[in-house]
């Protein structure tokens, strides 16, 4: 049976029993406890997350980008990650974020609340990760770096707006 909660559209296995082969079985403790959620919920986390890493990698790279004593500097670079963060985003994100709506919303309601993601872009998280760990320990000055990590704040800001869009149609 499925139990829902619609103030925050969760829905939730009770403990049941299945009929196999004239026999009882219990479901598998995962299936039983895991913190199944509607699609909504799953694209609102989808875009929640976009847009707040994007926000948060467009700050800290525009923080960093201002470190140069020069402003003509600043600005500039601060004009190239827009440009390259416009780019990224029509060229390589907005696909991937429609690829994210298009599964979640053919995987329907009940589904693990993690599973918004699929292992493949989970996968593409953890790397992105670690190679912003990478290049903040090689020694790149901090203003050049704010460019990467700008323009990659931006192409997921602009690209949130598909994950928001079919939130908006469900």
């Amino acid at each position: 049976d499925l139990v829902r909660n619609d103030e925050f559209g969760v829905l939730c296995h009770s403990f049941y029993r299945e009929k196999h082969h004239g026999s009882d079985l219990m479901p598998s403790w995962l299936e039983t406890y895991k913190p199944a959620v509607s699609s909504r919920t799953q694209l609102w986390l989808a875009g929640a997350m976009w847009s707040i890493v994007g926000v948060a990698l467009l700050g800290v790279g525009t923080q960093w980008m201002l470190t140069s004593k020069k402003l003509a500097i600043s600005l500039s670079l601060l004009f190239v990650a827009l440009f390259l963060g416009v780019g990224k985003s029509f060229w390589v994100l907005d696909r991937t974020a429609s690829r994210i709506v298009e599964r979640i919303k053919l995987r329907g309601d009940g589904q693990c609340l993690g599973g918004f993601f699929s292992l493949r872009v989970w996968a593409l998280v953890v790397v992105m990760m670690l190679m912003g760990r990478i290049l903040r320990v090689i020694d790149i000055p901090l203003p050049f770096l704010g460019l990467v990590y700008a323009a990659v704040g931006v192409g997921l800001l602009i690209s949130s707006r598909s994950i928001w869009k079919g939130l908006y149609e469900t």
